[in-house]
């Protein structure tokens, strides 16, 4: 090695280290400012009504600003029973609800509520052909009609379908959203583990199903990405008031999980996830068949290529094994809860399903 040593220069280390402490010191003082002042963190604000009430389930109405409703067939959106319908609406720039109601639309949504003890032993067919059906039968009489558009969300979207094939005369067209049709797939880590769980022993011992177990299974579906990316990003960005408050909706959504009934969860397990009878028409609630053959309206199918929870594998043969010839798939660039609050979503999500119903309506 040459005599001649590589020197560091000492005072350019020294200017450099002073400026990342002065720049660390900047985003400490602006994080603490934000952090301790005054947090817009609200979900769920649009304005809304609830119209109709049976025992824990309501049903939200929203009505176009200044009464511009330009689709005169309202549309019911039905969530899942995990997590909460405040989702599409978690956000004032990137909320679902509101571009339905700028597009015109007149939206209904079902709010499931909180079951207690005594809905442990509510069924799929309690949920689908009672309480469902009786709101939408409420709706129909409410506008003097004889059919509605429904849309549905995950599992909302997997009561949508079962829904629509035993009451296909009352559904004018369908739309479903990452809704998990198809479950004899092993691209998801959910699919996986639900084939080999008991789910007679869980339903056994917490009758109805903890909303924070099923959230903490949820998360360690992908730990890296879901318990640490997302808090190593919050605290690169906590200086950033708009982050933060977008950050504190989300976890707001994230951990406000409901339980879900026990005996819905325990079919939904066996007859979904281990036995897949669905897609083969083969799964019976309320004593009778669930054909798809008889969903014969328009269905407009949306899912997430990069969906850990509802791979487009348990979403795109929906589309093949129904009746209907009126069929289209979406897939979008997105995830499970990308596609209804990424930005993406807001350009071609909300817009494409409006775009899709009025041209229905002008096609009679």
């Amino acid at each position: 090695m040459s005599t001649t040593q590589l020197k560091i220069p000492l005072d350019l280390v020294l200017s450099d280290l002073t400026e990342d402490i002065e720049k660390l010191h900047d985003k400490a003082a602006k994080a603490s400012e934000v952090l301790l002042g005054n947090l817009e963190t609200n979900i769920a604000a649009t304005p809304y009504e609830i119209v109709y009430q049976q025992d824990r389930v309501k049903l939200k109405h929203y009505s176009a600003p200044d009464n511009n409703i330009q689709l005169k067939t309202p549309l019911l959106v039905v969530y899942a029973l995990i997590n909460r319908e405040t989702m599409l609406d978690l956000q004032p720039d990137r909320s679902v609800i509101q571009s339905f109601l700028r597009d015109g639309l007149d939206v209904y949504m079902v709010d499931w509520g909180y079951p207690k003890r005594k809905d442990r032993f509510l069924t799929i067919d309690d949920h689908v052909n009672g309480y469902m059906n009786d709101i939408v039968e409420f709706i129909l009489e409410r506008h003097n009609i004889k059919q509605l558009n429904m849309m549905g969300i995950c599992m909302g979207g997997t009561f949508c379908v079962m829904y629509a094939a035993q009451h296909p005369e009352k559904i004018k067209n369908l739309i479903t959203t990452v809704t998990p049709t198809n479950f004899d797939t092993d691209k998801g880590l959910l699919h996986v583990w639900m084939k080999h769980v008991d789910v007679d022993k869980m339903v056994d011992a917490f009758g109805n199903m903890p909303g924070d177990l099923l959230n903490l299974g949820f998360l360690l579906l992908n730990p890296a990405r879901l318990m640490i990316d997302k808090y190593i990003g919050f605290l690169e960005n906590m200086d950033n008031k708009a982050f933060v408050e977008n950050f504190v909706r989300m976890e707001k959504w994230i951990f406000d999980s409901p339980d879900v009934p026990g005996e819905t969860f325990r079919q939904f397990i066996k007859d979904c996830y281990q036995q897949n009878l669905l897609i083969q028409s083969k799964m019976c609630i309320g004593g009778r068949r669930i054909d798809l053959k008889k969903i014969t309206m328009p269905i407009l199918n949306f899912y997430g290529k990069f969906d850990h929870l509802v791979p487009p594998s348990a979403c795109d043969l929906l589309t093949k094994n129904v009746g209907s010839k009126d069929v289209q798939d979406i897939c979008l660039d997105t995830g499970h809860i990308g596609i209804y609050v990424s930005s993406q979503a807001q350009r071609e999500f909300a817009p494409k399903i409006a775009s899709w119903l009025k041209q229905r309506a002008r096609n009679l």
